[in-house]
């Protein structure tokens, strides 16, 4: 072996020396006899660096996996030697091999199993075993390779294929499990009660004195016994000794792992019941069932898993008993289960999380065969109120928890808490009376004392009050009717948490749940609006948008954007207050470094949104209105212009791009108090068109700016979307200049982002911009052609991608354009034009494996010929529709790209459908005959096919 190269396999090596190594293990690979030079170094134990070791292995992998049925009868014998001569020096070698070449020696012999098993190498175990005997690391070795053929065999993680299309990789899956359900079903017939005995010999052997090698023959039981038949390992001597490992602390967790693979295996119901009845015996009289906080978090964690495995078989056996009609069995199961309540219990207020969320499962079932009994029994109901209040006790915050620097433990709880969210709706279903009472008792006797009572405390007390929205759920969130119980409850509940002063409490996660609650009960105060001004102040002084929190005032600002929203009419007699108070909420942030505003632009929006909505469901006159939006409007007007003139004498860069996002941001803001308006409410109804039309004469002229042209351009293009829905026709004096500015030294993503607002346009007014779009349309074509033209890196994926959607946006264009109404937009623009324009459109529907673009060049065509395919069409284009239409409707489908496993090229063969049949409609039986007498015998299609 080139020994130079060998030097790279070190994690420490160079650079050029890992390059030669990748180098020559690509050459090794295609090499016809690399591979032997790298079992004699294995059978020889040439190398001692474990690198080279690995090395080796992998060249050997890469020959079994990808070439193996290349070599000869006698080649393929030298590699099953050279692997059980390597496993026979295991046993003498002076130290063990390192854990990583084990591993992958173990991977090497698995994919011979999977080769070989079936014809050449039927006594591979037997082989391996009469190696091995009991020696300690040949048993490692066993053990091992037996993970990796349950790997090869079973684990769905491992994807056995790289074939690159979807439909080979599919009947390449289907291929393999055919192979793997007869490789189990023959080691089932020939070799697995040899294999079960050899694990109770190596249990039983070392499980005194290896704890190492015995879990991880615990592992290998648990890893089978999901495939082979349960008898062999659910029987007395082999639940027996696994049973002692339950008390063995180093083989506890792996005999639970053990014991719970049994108990998941799917059984008859009774039986199953009886299993895990007897399991549960043994181990409650070795006093597994009574739980203390101090003991082994790591063990009880499995031990968890395993109890909420047992009570999900039972509560399933209990299920299909039922439906059986078995009645007797299913109460018998019934009763084992309530028996379990108690253990679960204390699983489920375990302090540590990863213990009370394994049982979760167990909880949510047994709740859900609660809420399908007639009646529940006193102790029934005691453990509904017993779960209830464990959930209330888990739901809340530890010490611990990082409100200002959220890592990965603090995602984990958030999780959590999402599991326990559902028990908290379960349990509504089973007693939403008791949780209303429950709730309702924790809340009041919390904010009663909230000033003396710990933070998360108070927030979990607020939080189930929250919760409870979902929990009992209503429709249209009306909380505070119908049932009058629930209703009178919950209308207490809010008014104690308006009038507590408990927004004050000095706590993020409690202010936020103060808001959040607020606002997902907003209802509350149509019922008694005395309160809104208390939480509009709560809102907007230091407990909401001034609040030191930098969290805090972001979310504010969304919440108090709904709560005004939802509030509408009641908001009257407060409005001009808010505005003058969020007067300096709504300051443009300078551009310059360090300015530390209150809220970031994100947040802005919502104010601005929020002032919008305040002035224009206001009952003011039109006048008052338009006076208010101008206020609101001119100071960013004003801004707007001082900055765009900075910007143009901006040197520096940086300084030119936090000028520009400042601009966008005015633009943003604007656009947002736009969100207003509606149906009901337009612009021209509040007397606003003035203010916005002095808006788009203002912000216009950034298109002109040679800076900054992408950012300036996606703000400017944004507002005139919004603009077009707002003002309508008087936006459109407008729009020529806006067009020609953003056509000008345009990319592809300009465009692709410039086509939506032409289709906005041609979609909204139709004939009334058709004099514009006859005079832009070639301009907008060819700065389309002129970028889809430029030459660009064979493998620069984004370029490609960003011509990509060019091709579709220029397509999405034409069928605009075609399907409303205007195609003599198409037709004026010179028979050269034209026919350069269709073109495309074929090129596009055969040319281009883009079915979501072929689907729109069919609809296209389509449409066309609807249009212009009758006798009085366009000149010459009856003669297009036979040349070029119809065979591109046979053409595309025949190209190998066509998928039609892929659902869009589905849809575009359905468009391709009806563009045929359009034509025939159009052509009456002309095209019959052109298609019986000349296009498909030029196919040399069969007469009897084309009859």
């Amino acid at each position: 072996m080139d020994e130079q190269a060998l030097l790279g396999l070190n994690p420490n090596a160079d650079a050029d020396f890992r390059q030669r190594a990748l180098a020559y293990f690509e050459q090794l690979k295609v090499s016809q006899d690399a591979w032997q030079v790298c079992a004699e170094a294995l059978a020889q134990s040439i190398y001692s660096d474990d690198h080279i070791k690995f090395f080796c292995f992998q060249v050997l992998e890469h020959q079994i996996k990808f070439k193996y049925s290349e070599l000869t009868e006698v080649q393929q014998q030298l590699i099953r030697e050279t692997l059980i001569t390597w496993l026979q020096a295991q046993m003498l070698n002076p130290q063990p091999e390192k854990t990583f070449i084990r591993n992958k020696a173990a991977q090497v012999f698995a994919l011979l199993f999977v080769t070989e098993y079936l014809t050449k190498w039927p006594k591979f175990f037997f082989d391996i075993l009469s190696v091995v005997d009991l020696n300690p690391r040949g048993v490692d070795m066993y053990l091992r390779i037996l993970m990796a053929v349950d790997a090869e065999l079973v684990d769905r993680d491992v994807v056995h294929t790289s074939e690159a299309s979807c439909n080979s990789a599919l009947s390449f899956f289907f291929k393999e499990a055919r192979r793997n359900t007869l490789l189990k079903d023959t080691m089932r017939e020939q070799c697995i009660p040899s294999l079960v005995e050899s694990w109770y010999q190596i249990l039983q052997n070392y499980q005194y004195n290896n704890s190492e090698l015995t879990c991880q023959c615990l592992e290998v039981v648990g890893a089978y016994v999901s495939w082979i038949d349960l008898s062999l390992i659910a029987n007395e001597r082999f639940i027996n000794m696994l049973l002692g490992h339950m008390s063995v602390e180093v083989l506890r967790e792996e005999a639970c792992d053990c014991l719970f693979e049994i108990v998941n295996k799917g059984m008859d119901p009774i039986d199953k019941t009886k299993l895990v009845e007897s399991l549960c015996q043994v181990l409650q009289s070795a006093g597994l069932f009574s739980i203390d906080q101090e003991d082994d978090v790591d063990f009880l964690a499995r031990f968890s898993k395993l109890v909420n495995g047992m009570g999900q078989a039972l509560i399933a056996s209990w299920t299909k008993l039922v439906k059986n009609g078995d009645i007797k069995s299913a109460q018998d199961t019934l009763q084992a289960i309530e028996a379990k309540v108690a253990l679960m219990l204390q699983l489920l207020i375990h302090d540590d999380d990863d213990i009370s969320s394994n049982i979760i499962g167990f909880c949510y079932d047994y709740l859900h065969i609660l809420k399908q009994l007639s009646a529940l029994s006193d102790q029934q109901k005691a453990n509904v109120e017993a779960i209830m209040l464990a959930v209330m006790k888990k739901l809340t915050y530890d010490e611990e928890y990082n409100f200002e620097n959220e890592g990965e433990d603090e995602a984990m709880f958030v999780e959590y808490r999402k599991q326990l969210k559902l028990l908290l709706d379960r349990l509504a279903q089973v007693s939403p009376e008791l949780l209303l009472a429950s709730v309702r008792r924790v809340f009041n006797t919390t904010l009663q004392n909230w000033q003396t009572t710990r933070f998360m405390e108070v927030e979990v007390a607020i939080r189930l009050l929250y919760m409870l929205a979902e929990a009992l759920p209503v429709s249209h969130g009306a909380h505070f009717s119908g049932d009058v119980t629930k209703a009178t409850a919950l209308q207490d509940m809010m008014r104690t948490l308006v009038t507590s002063g408990v927004s004050a409490y000095q706590h993020t996660s409690v202010t936020l749940e103060f808001f959040e609650t607020v606002v997902r009960y907003e209802k509350f105060f149509a019922v008694e609006p005395q309160h809104i001004p208390t939480v509009l102040m709560a809102f907007l002084d230091h407990r909401g948008l001034r609040h030191t929190s930098p969290k805090v005032r972001s979310r504010t600002a969304y919440l108090f954007s709904r709560f005004v929203k939802s509030l509408n009419k009641q908001m009257n007699p407060f409005i001009e207050d808010v505005l003058n108070r969020i007067q300096d909420l709504l300051e443009l942030s300078p551009p310059e470094n360090g300015y530390q505003a209150l809220l970031s632009s994100d947040d802005q929006l919502f104010i601005y949104e929020t002032a919008g909505v305040l002035i224009v469901n206001s009952e003011y006159s039109a006048e008052r209105k338009q006076a208010l939006m101008r206020n609101l409007l001119t100071p960013l007007m004003e801004k707007f212009k001082v900055l765009l003139e900075k910007l143009m004498m901006a040197q520096d860069e940086d300084r030119q791009m936090a000028l520009a996002d400042c601009l966008n941001h005015a633009v943003g803001f604007a656009s947002r108090t736009s969100k207003a308006f509606s149906n009901k409410q337009t612009v021209k109804q509040c007397g606003c068109s003035e203010v916005y039309l002095d808006c788009l004469q203002t912000f216009l002229p950034a298109l002109s700016c040679p800076l900054q042209k992408e950012v300036l351009r996606s703000g400017v293009r944004t507002f005139l979307h919004r603009m077009i829905i707002c003002l309508e026709e008087e936006v459109l004096p407008f729009i020529p200049s806006a067009s020609e500015h953003m056509l000008k030294d345009c990319e592809a993503k300009d465009l692709q982002e410039f086509i939506p607002l032409i289709n906005q346009i041609t979609a909204k007014f139709k004939t009334q911009v058709s004099p514009f779009l006859q005079q832009m349309f070639m301009p907008l074509l060819h700065a389309i052609f002129e970028v889809l033209l430029l030459p660009a890196e064979e493998n620069d994926q984004s370029a490609a991608l960003e011509k990509q959607m060019l091709r579709r946006s220029y397509f999405a264009f034409l069928q605009t354009v075609t399907g409303s109404g205007m195609s003599e937009v198409i037709a004026n623009q010179g028979a050269q034009n034209v026919e350069r324009v269709l073109f495309t459109v074929i090129q596009g529907a055969v040319d281009y494996p883009d079915p979501i673009a072929q689907k729109t060049c069919f609809i296209i065509l389509s449409k066309l010929v609807e249009l212009w395919g009758g006798k009085d069409g366009p000149v010459g284009f009856a003669d297009f529709v036979y040349k070029h239409i119809v065979p591109a409707c046979f053409l595309a489908p025949l190209k190998q790209t066509f998928d039609l496993a892929d659902a869009q090229t589905v849809l575009a063969l359905s468009e391709c459908a009806v563009t045929l049949k359009t034509i025939h409609l159009k052509r009456g039986p002309e095209c019959v005959q052109y298609l019986q007498q000349e296009y498909l015998p030029s196919l040399q299609v069969a007469p009897e096919i084309i009859q």
